[in-house]
């Protein structure tokens, strides 16, 4: 093989969704190009390449790990992805005197911005504050190190220029993609999990709880609220929440919502997805969906209608409304009366569920968006 890559992320195999799926995904295909090591918080998921885990988030250990990496595994390319791994590799690799690897930096999403739009909606603002302090400096220390960057959404250069008037030159847009046993997915063959709510339309919700940041409960709340809308209509709807149990939710639930909890198999994730008729991605403006980018792919991959606000769509602004989904406005009833009419005209719609299985089948594997990365990772040495 020819060179070696080591990848650095916050990879948690116990946690098997949002910032696991790009550095387990691209590493996993990026074999096809590179001897690959992946360093993570639990890479024990990890079967197709050497790893190690570190256990828990400390710069201090994230540094540590890197320099024993790069001295016993001699990468000539390090991939950080996000910011504190970026962070501890730049101070790890600035320690080191001679024979540096290159380093190559992935943001998975502008998270300054996302704390910004927040601020003013969560219960503890001075919290959120201080996130956006701290990490507005570690995102600037990384941007002016003048790294090459890569990007997963299309917003990022525009937020890094905007926010810290540079512009800059070494940065590539590549997006996620999708898991390829959703792209070829085999005829339902198993018994449907929702019989019990037939002949309702199954209208899913992914929302499992994530590390530090609130757009998922935020996802959750709104849900429960469109349910709320549509609660008479509960012979046409019903709502399904997969990654949440019932003792998450304080208030008062409306009898057309259901949560099914964290779906620990992923053959039984695939099947609940696989049958559910409408998917539903309810961000609000102040829930930065940063992570709605991989539920919204694995949608359009299982061939669901789409129903989502705009921010649902942040970094993937190549689909559109009415022709790949149905974009809706932000209040509640806005998206009750969108999935209605959705549930009740399904069939109407199928076009748009085509045009965005064809897009997602040429564009947004997995394969192609690390085949587009080797390119920049090669080129940076």
């Amino acid at each position: 093989m020819g060179k070696r890559l080591l990848i650095v992320s916050t990879l948690d195999s116990q946690q098997p969704f949002g910032a696991f799926t790009r550095p387990f995904y691209l590493g996993q295909h990026l074999t096809e190009y590179f001897d690959v090591f992946q360093l993570g918080l639990d890479c024990s998921s990890v079967d197709y390449a050497p790893s190690m885990s570190i256990g828990h988030r400390s710069l201090q250990s994230y540094i540590k790990n890197i320099q024993n990496c790069v001295d016993e595994f001699a990468p000539d390319i390090v991939y950080a992805q996000e910011t504190l791994p970026g962070l501890a590799a730049l101070i790890a690799l600035n320690l080191k005197r001679r024979n540096k690897p290159s380093l190559v930096l992935d943001f998975h999403t502008f998270s300054a911005y996302e704390y910004w739009q927040r601020l003013f909606s969560v219960a503890n603002p001075f919290q959120e504050l201080r996130q956006l302090i701290k990490t507005y400096i570690a995102q600037g220390i990384l941007i002016f190190s003048n790294c090459p960057i890569i990007a997963a959404g299309e917003s990022t250069p525009k937020l890094i220029s905007q926010w810290y008037g540079k512009s800059p030159q070494n940065i590539y847009c590549v997006g996620n993609g999708v898991a390829e046993d959703l792209l070829v997915a085999e005829p339902l063959v198993e018994q449907d999990p929702y019989q019990a709510f037939r002949p309702s339309k199954i209208v899913v919700v992914i929302a499992p709880k994530t590390f530090q940041f609130p757009t998922n409960d935020m996802s959750v709340d709104m849900t429960i609220q469109v349910a709320k809308h549509l609660e008479s209509h509960q012979e046409k709807v019903h709502f399904i929440v997969i990654g949440r149990d019932t003792q998450d939710i304080a208030e008062p639930l409306p009898s057309n919502i259901s949560f099914l909890g964290f779906l620990s198999k992923r053959e039984d994730f695939v099947t609940h997805l696989q049958y559910a008729d409408i998917a539903l991605l309810p961000f609000s403006k102040q829930a930065v969906a940063g992570g709605a980018r991989n539920k919204a792919l694995d949608y359009f991959a299982t061939k669901k209608l789409v129903v989502s606000t705009p921010e649902g769509l942040r970094g993937l602004e190549e689909f559109r409304h009415l022709e790949h989904l149905l974009v809706t406005g932000y209040s509640s009833e806005e998206v009750a009366n969108t999935v209605l009419e959705a549930a009740t005209n399904i069939d109407k719609y199928q076009s748009l569920v085509d045009t965005a299985y064809s897009l997602i089948t040429e564009k947004y594997s997995w394969d192609a968006q690390a085949k587009n990365i080797a390119k920049i990772l090669i080129k940076a040495t």
